[in-house]
C-alpha cells in the first residue's frame, strides 16, 4: 500500500473544497423521457418553449355579461340574449344585446367588454348597468397570459408541481429529464453492524452513517446502491474499489479516511487505480474529507463520526449531485439571523452546528440558538434542530445579537 503524507498546512478552506468537489463531476449527458405525471422532482434535460400563445382565444376573466360598448351610447340597459359557458363555442353577439358569460368562456364575436355580475342589476330578461365599461374590460386577450415562444421550462431546472401544471396547459404529455446520478454508498469499520441486527459484542455499534447518507442522497435525487459495511482490511478495501470501477457517477464512503493505523481508504483508492485530488478541510466538524477519482467516478470520503458525515454530505456531496443533474448547487448558509447565545471559540476552522430558531427577532431577523456542545459523534442535538448554523474560520467570539448565517436541512436538496 502506498504511503501518504498530507501535512496540516495543506488543509483546504471551505470554498476551495466545495469548488474542488464540484469540479470532480460533470453534468450527466444521458436523459430519459417520462410521462408528465412522473416528472416531479426530476431535472429537465432540455429547455421547452411555448408553441402556442395563451389564451388561444379571447376569454372572460369574470362571471358577468359580454356586450358591445357602443350599444350603451343611448342607454345603460340591454336585453340578455343568451348564455356562454366555458367549453362551448360562443355565438355571435346580437346587435343591441348582452350575453350572460362565465369565467373562462370564449368572448363572443362582436363583444368588446365584460361587466361583472356584481356591477349590474338584473330585471327579468334585461340587465342594467350603473356605468359603461371601457373597451377591453375583464377580457383576457389572445396571448395575454403566455406569448408564443415564451420559456416554459429551462434546462437544468428541478421540475416542480407548477412546472407540470404549466406544461399540461400547453398540451405537453412527456418531458425529457436527466438520468438520475448513480451513487454507491458504503461504510467502513469492524465496529459496525447493521441497525436492527444483533450486536456481535458490546464493542460494536449500529451503522448510523450509511442509512442516513442513503436517505440524504435519495432526497437529493440520486439513484443509490447500498454497498454495506466494509471491514478494516486493506486488501478488502482495494478489492471493493476495483469492483466499483465504471459503474457509478459518484462513490461516497464514510470512515477510514484519517491517519489512524486502520484508515486504509486513501492508500486503497490509489492502489485500485484511483487518485486523490484533495484531503482535509479547514472545517469543524469534518476535517478529514477526501476528494478523488476512480475512473470516471468521483470519490468523496467522509469522516466516520455521524454529525461530521452529515455535514460533509450537506456541504460537498449534495453540491456534487446537483452538478451531476445539471443544476446549480444551492448556496450555502444564505439565511440571515441573530445569535441568541454567547460563544468563545478557537479561530482556526469554519464551524457548523445545529441550530433552533427562537420565537422572537432582533432587528427583524430570527434569533438563532446553538444546540449541542460541538461534538461530531452524536446526532442527538439534531432531534430539535431547525437547520445548521455557520461561523467563518476567523470568528473567535459570538455574542447575543451577532449576525449568524444558517440554512434549513432541505436547502441542499435541489
Amino acid at each position: 500500500m502506498p504511503a501518504l503524507d498530507h501535512p496540516a498546512s495543506a488543509m483546504l478552506d471551505l470554498d476551495s473544497a466545495r469548488r474542488l468537489a464540484c469540479g470532480l463531476v460533470a453534468p450527466i449527458g444521458d436523459s430519459e423521457t417520462l410521462d408528465l405525471a412522473q416528472a416531479a422532482g426530476r431535472t429537465s434535460a432540455t429547455s421547452l418553449r411555448a408553441e402556442i400563445a395563451l389564451p388561444r382565444a379571447a376569454r372572460s376573466a369574470m362571471d358577468g355579461f359580454a356586450l358591445r360598448t357602443a350599444d350603451l351610447a343611448a342607454a345603460l340597459t340591454l336585453p340578455v340574449a343568451g348564455t356562454v359557458a366555458a367549453g362551448m363555442q360562443a355565438p355571435p353577439l346580437p346587435d343591441g344585446a348582452a350575453l350572460r358569460i362565465f369565467t373562462g368562456a370564449q368572448i363572443p364575436a362582436g363583444a368588446d367588454a365584460v361587466v361583472p355580475v356584481e356591477e349590474v342589476t338584473e330585471t327579468g330578461a334585461e340587465v342594467q348597468l350603473t356605468a359603461a365599461p371601457a373597451p377591453g374590460s375583464h377580457i383576457r386577450a389572445v396571448g395575454s397570459e403566455q406569448p408564443l415562444g415564451g420559456l416554459l421550462l429551462r434546462r437544468g431546472t428541478r421540475i416542480r408541481a407548477h412546472h407540470i401544471g404549466l406544461l399540461a396547459s400547453n398540451g405537453v404529455a412527456e418531458v425529457a429529464v436527466v438520468r438520475r446520478p448513480r451513487l454507491a454508498i458504503l461504510s467502513t469499520g469492524d465496529e459496525l453492524h447493521r441497525p436492527g441486527a444483533e450486536a456481535a459484542s458490546r464493542d460494536t455499534m449500529p451503522d448510523v452513517n450509511r442509512p442516513m447518507l442513503i436517505a440524504l442522497a435519495q432526497g437529493a435525487g440520486a439513484e443509490v446502491d447500498d454497498h454495506g459495511i466494509l471491514p478494516d482490511d486493506a486488501e478488502a478495501t482495494v478489492a471493493k474499489f476495483a469492483s466499483l470501477q465504471g459503474r457509478y457517477d459518484l462513490i461516497v464512503t464514510t470512515g477510514a479516511v484519517s491517519m489512524g493505523g486502520r484508515d486504509h481508504l486513501r492508500p486503497a483508492l490509489i492502489a485500485a487505480g484511483g487518485q486523490i485530488d484533495g484531503w482535509k478541510v479547514a472545517l469543524k466538524p469534518g476535517k478529514p474529507v477526501m476528494f478523488g477519482r476512480l475512473g470516471n467516478a468521483a470519490v468523496t470520503g467522509l469522516p466516520g463520526n455521524p454529525f461530521s458525515a452529515m455535514v460533509g454530505f450537506t456541504l460537498f456531496v449534495s453540491a456534487q449531485i446537483a452538478r451531476l443533474k445539471g443544476a446549480v448547487p444551492a448556496p450555502l448558509f444564505h439565511c440571515a439571523g441573530r445569535a441568541g447565545f454567547d460563544w468563545t471559540r478557537k479561530p482556526d476552522r469554519a464551524e457548523i452546528f445545529p441550530i433552533r430558531l427562537g420565537n422572537r427577532e432582533i432587528d427583524g431577523l430570527p434569533v438563532v440558538h446553538r444546540l449541542g456542545e460541538g461534538t461530531s459523534a452524536t446526532l442527538f442535538p439534531l432531534a430539535e434542530a431547525d437547520g445548521l448554523g455557520f461561523v467563518p474560520a476567523e470568528t473567535a467570539r459570538v455574542s447575543v445579537g451577532t449576525p449568524i448565517c444558517w440554512q434549513t436541512f432541505e436547502a441542499g436538496a435541489r
